[in-house]
């Protein structure tokens, strides 16, 4: 097995708490499974703060590789899945009044396929002026979801009619490298961490992440694991899709300017060519028939799709905001940030 296989074999730590919620379910987690022991949700506590965003990714991370020394029965505790339920419904709530009333689906559909006039996200600014440190800040905030990539979307398959489902499969199966394990985009994007000097381990970075980033990953498994979220999820899959092939190109040109070897771009190379086919698949031959055996997910499709870009908007002015600071976006600073002493990838980062 190569070295960059192996990240993916041996599940994560626990991660650090960022609050009294998460410090309680932490402890909890660490114990055999007891309903006695799990904590509830404080009221009022903030739906995109950094105690309620770890707290959900802590609950969804046990429906994937779970955590090392955390009982595997814990995954389906009923007393666990009630608290998840309540930072469900908190977060839910937060995206609905941040998304107001989503556009009709064909208005959504087609807004994906314009990038605006003047955008500046971190992608073009990575391209237009970026510095190495701030590449490897954006991978680090992106590994939380590109390390278990297209794994979110897959629990919305056995919810899908056929012939939506094949559909939907043809697309996952080249995000799984086609029949080459080597070639899954999970995998590519752990040999672009390495290029870059970063643990490419699954979940090395958790600790570093913020609540941003948390955010944009917990949409995805909330989408997928609720039946009645699957066009939300389908909408975030299409959102996907139809908006990272220009992405992607600024960003394999972006980092080629930064130093990176041709494994260091392949992931976003790969990805220009791949999403441009997945864009009409996923319009033509998911969207399309889906629409049209059930026209009454179209509304929760353009929901999907509004709160995507609403937390893809919240990290990308969160990234931004830092950089233009000159400061760090992590929690915890990697070595080279400005400012930094020690952090993730010296001896003694602490979070901040």
């Amino acid at each position: 097995m190569s070295t960059t296989l192996s990240a993916f074999t041996a599940a994560p730590a626990l991660p650090t708490a960022r609050g009294p919620l998460g410090a309680a379910l932490l402890d909890t987690l660490r114990r055999p499974p007891r309903t006695d022991s799990v904590p509830a949700a404080p009221a009022g506590l903030d739906p995109w703060g950094e105690d309620l965003q770890l707290a959900l990714y802590t609950c969804y991370e046990l429906h994937y590789l779970g955590f090392a020394g955390v009982h595997a029965a814990w995954e389906w505790h009923p007393a666990l899945l009630a608290l998840r339920a309540q930072l469900e419904h908190a977060f839910l709530g937060a995206l609905c009044e941040a998304v107001g009333e989503p556009p009709p689906l064909d208005r959504a559909l087609s807004d994906l396929l314009v990038e605006p006039a003047g955008a500046d996200g971190p992608s073009y600014r990575l391209l237009a002026d970026g510095q190495r440190w701030q590449a490897r800040e954006f991978l680090v905030h992106r590994s939380l979801y590109h390390l278990k990539e297209a794994d979110p979307q897959l629990w919305v398959v056995p919810r899908l009619p056929h012939p939506v489902k094949g559909a939907l499969m043809t697309i996952q199966f080249d995000e799984y490298g086609a029949g080459r394990p080597e070639r899954a985009h999970a995998v590519l994007f752990a040999e672009m961490m390495a290029d870059f000097g970063l643990d490419p381990a699954y979940g090395h970075y958790l600790d570093a992440v913020p609540a941003p980033g948390l955010a944009a990953v917990n949409l995805q498994s909330m989408f997928g694991l609720h039946r009645s979220l699957r066009a939300a999820l389908i909408g975030q899959f299409a959102t996907l899709e139809i908006t990272s092939s220009p992405g992607a190109a600024r960003l394999a040109q972006a980092f080629a300017q930064l130093g990176a070897s041709p494994a260091g771009t392949l992931f976003y190379r790969e990805h220009i060519t791949a999403d441009a086919v997945h864009e009409q698949l996923v319009r033509h031959t998911v969207i399309a028939p889906l629409v049209a055996a059930e026209p009454e997910l179209a509304a929760g499709i353009a929901f999907g799709i509004a709160a995507t870009g609403a937390v893809e908007e919240r990290l990308g002015g969160h990234l931004l905001g830092c950089w233009n600071g000159r400061r760090s976006s992590l929690r915890v600073p990697l070595d080279d940030a400005p400012g930094a002493t020690a952090g993730v990838d010296g001896v003694d980062g602490v979070a901040r």
